[in-house]
Parts: structure tokens; sequence; C-alpha cells
């Protein structure tokens, strides 16, 4: 039932609520004229969760509810919110606020008459902290761990108290703390090497690992590379299921990186296999990036209803996301020319017929490129809006900045060139803008003995 409240609607609009109005913003609706009729005000206005730049709001319909048509969230006079229905939701989340700010809230309902009902009572609440500005620059790196034998891949646990880390040719895996401290946890059945770069790649822990207990690997067996889920309890692996198999395997270009998407399913790359035409064939499995479920299905909405998300890629070995949620991937090039790709559905990333930029329609140009002297890439990782990308061949860290939130990338530039050897593998440590990253000295190209990788900490200041 609706009503009407001139007294209290009047003495909204005195002199010392105008002024606090002014003075502080406030989410509010603005009352409608003395003597109009509207819906009762909405009651139990809540603060259920904040970020730097967000808050969400609750509260509870008021009694009149059947006749809302309309919840406002206002910041003085400028609505920022507008939620419809029939009924309209009691609840949403505000962006674009101010970081480390206080505000006070409140909400309006609005009828099918255009009638605004009184404020709600107002909850105060601050943002968090202000994030760190896009950029900072990569420090002296510091040895984390010593003694490993081509650590491949690094996969931090949903809580981070440790990761997983995988060693290439040895087919074992490590449980790493954050202060250093490495445990054998087991190893991957079924594992083969090549001779070359084939053997115990990739590793990614399940989000939902808390509950499920699942890991996933991408390794050599007998008939070809496979993607594996194993169960971890914290302390040991056990149990094996074959999730996808039928990637051709060769002594290179065996791809092997796994990362799980903001949107829950695997990705994981794989090479060309050393033939070429296999890149450019959706049959295949080869030469893609390829996005299952954890069931080892295909996971919908891909692009040509397989496990196929992108193609035409010779030999990608780096992945990442970054803030908005998009796919980059570094990509070892065949003589002349490294590549860094912004990895979109259904793509063709032109291996073999391109090799770096070209103007074939159809195909997809990198974002950056490089010598293969320069870099031959492999793990890449995104802090504060920044790529960072380990080259093997080329010794360094590369630093790609990206252009805000566009598609572009900025200048790059080169860290540690030959101080450290071959750099297989970047990951972003949890909670902290730092990164860990791995030698690969103890394989045929660095020429050093088994136990002379390292893993080292990297603060990005």
């Amino acid at each position: 039932m609706k009503r009407t409240s001139p007294g209290k609607r009047t003495s909204r609009w005195s002199p010392a609520y105008v002024a606090t109005a002014l003075m502080t913003l406030v989410l509010v609706g603005l009352p409608a004229p003395a003597g109009a009729a509207g819906p009762a005000d909405p009651g139990g206005i809540r603060v259920t969760a904040t970020t730097a730049t967000s808050a969400r709001l609750a509260w509870t319909a008021p009694t009149d509810d059947q006749d809302v048509v309309a919840y406002e969230i206002r910041g003085g006079d400028t609505v920022l919110k507008t939620l419809t229905g029939t009924p309209p939701a009691t609840s949403a989340t505000v962006t674009g606020l101010a970081c480390a700010t206080p505000f006070t809230l409140s909400v309006v309902a609005r009828d099918a008459a255009g009638d605004s009902s009184p404020a709600s009572g107002p909850v105060s609440f601050s943002t968090t902290a202000c994030q760190a500005a896009d950029g900072g620059v990569p420090g002296t790196p510091t040895t984390l761990s010593g003694g490993w034998s081509v650590p491949w891949g690094t996969y931090w646990m949903p809580d981070g108290t440790s990761a997983l880390v995988t060693e290439r040719d040895t087919f074992k895996v490590f449980k790493v703390t954050p202060a250093g401290t490495r445990t054998e946890v087991g190893t991957v059945p079924q594992t083969v090497g090549t001779g070359g770069e084939g053997g115990l790649m990739g590793v990614a822990v399940d989000p939902n690992w808390a509950t499920n207990r699942y890991v996933y690997f991408m390794h050599t067996a007998a008939e070809g590379n496979r993607v594996a889920r194993m169960t971890y309890n914290g302390t040991t692996l056990s149990g094996y299921t074959v999730l996808l198999q039928g990637i051709r395997k060769n002594r290179y270009h065996n791809g092997g990186r796994l990362l799980f998407g903001p949107d829950g399913f695997l990705y994981a790359s794989t090479g060309d296999a050393q033939q070429p035409a296999l890149a450019q064939d959706r049959n295949s499995l080869n030469g893609k990036i390829l996005r299952l479920t954890t069931t080892g299905a295909a996971a919908p909405g891909n692009p040509y209803g397989t496990h196929v998300f992108s193609y035409g890629h010779r030999n990608p070995q780096g992945m990442a996301f970054d803030r908005n949620g998009r796919l980059w991937a570094s990509e070892f090039g065949e003589v002349t020319t490294d590549e860094l790709n912004l990895i979109k559905s259904g793509n063709n990333y032109g291996w073999p017929t391109c090799e770096g930029t070209c103007n074939v329609a159809g195909m997809t140009n990198p974002k950056k490129t490089w010598s293969t002297a320069e870099a031959s890439p492999s793990g890449i990782a995104v802090v504060r809006n920044v790529l960072y990308m380990a080259s093997l061949r080329g010794e360094r860290l590369w630093r790609v900045p990206i252009t805000g939130d566009t598609e572009n990338v900025g200048t790059a530039t080169a860290y540690y060139i030959g101080t450290y050897g071959r750099l297989r593998t970047v990951t972003k440590a949890p909670g902290a803008d730092q990164l860990w990253l791995t030698t690969t000295n103890a394989d045929a190209n660095g020429g050093q003995g088994p136990g002379s990788d390292r893993i080292f900490r990297v603060t990005i200041t």
C-alpha cells in the first residue's frame, strides 16, 4: 500500500541535510516532492563485500514491493546503478568507486508511476586499499631453491601455501613452500622422455582442489602426449586417469603448458610435433591451444565443437591471463621470429604459412616479435599489467607492458641477459608482486650437470 509522508520528506531538504549531502558522496535517492505518493523506503541496507573499486549492497524490499519496478543507487544527484524487474533484485554491485575512500550508501525504490520512496537508512564503509599502479620493474633475483634438474612446470595451490613443481626429465613432482623448502610428493606414471623437449611438462591445480584434490599434468607417454589427472592430498600423489590423448609427440615441439582460466576450464598448449601441417589441421590436436573440462571433454563454447580453442601454432610453451581475463601465449619461431600472441577463440595464428607478422587474410598477427637468438620463449606471467617472458636461447627475462586495458603492448625490455643461463618458467606468486623464475641449464642445450638448476624469487618494485 502506498503512503504519503509530507513531513518526513520536507525535513530531508533542510539546510543541514543539503550541506551534508554536498560534503559526502552519499548514494541516495532524491525524494519525491512533498506530498507526492511513492513506495515505502527499502530497509536493512548492508554492505556484503568490498574491493578497492567496488562494493556489493543488499537490502530488504519495502512492504509494498509489489508496486516497485526499480531500485536506484545514487551518488548525490547521480544515479550510479539502476535495477529493474518484477520485482527487481535486492542486491547489486556498485563499481567505479575510488579506492581507500569512505562512502555512505542508500537505496531508493521507484514505482511504475515514477514516484520515488524516501532513501533507505544509510550504511557507511570504506573501499579497500588502492592497488599498486601498473608497471614496476624486476629486482635482482635471489635463490629460493637449488639442486634442480630441468624444473619445467610451476603452479601454486589455491590457498597459496605452496606450489607444485615438475622436473621434465626425472618425471618427479615436488611441493615447494614460499620459504623454498622442497619435498618430493610423487611421480607421474607412464611418462617417457623423447631425448629432447618431451617428458613431464605442465602442471595445474584444480581451482576446487580443497574439495576434489585434483591436479593435472601434461606429459609424454608411449603413444604421444597426454593430459592426465591425479589426486594430491597435500602430501602425496595417487591415482592416475588419462583425460586426453592423441596429441602427437616428437623429440621437440611438444608444447606442454597447462593453465586454468577464469572460466574454470583447463587450457593446454600443444606443439606441431615437428609436422608443421598439423598446425593448420583443425582435426588435429597438435599446433593448438586446447580448452577442456576437468573430465577431459571439449569445453562448452569451443569454436569448432572440439577441444581446439585456437590453431596455427608452432610450439607455444607459455600462457597467462591478464586482469581482463584475456589469454596471452608465447611461441617459438623456426629460424627467424618468436612471438607473443593475444589468443582469441577460433583464431588462426598462421604457422606454417606465417612466422611472425604477415599479411595473409584470416591469420592473426602477433602483438610482439623477437629474433630467436633474443628469446626462444617458454613461460610467461602477468604482474601489475606487465607481461614477463622467460627466454631459453636468449638467456634473459623480457618485460612487456600491456597498454592499459587495450589489446596493445609497449616497448619490451630485457633483464639478466646471460647472467643466469636458460630461463624456462616464470610464475606470479599469489598475494605479492613477486615472480618465481626457473632455469633450464641441466638440459642438453644448457650443458650443465644434474642438480645445477635453480628457482629464483624476483620482487617487482
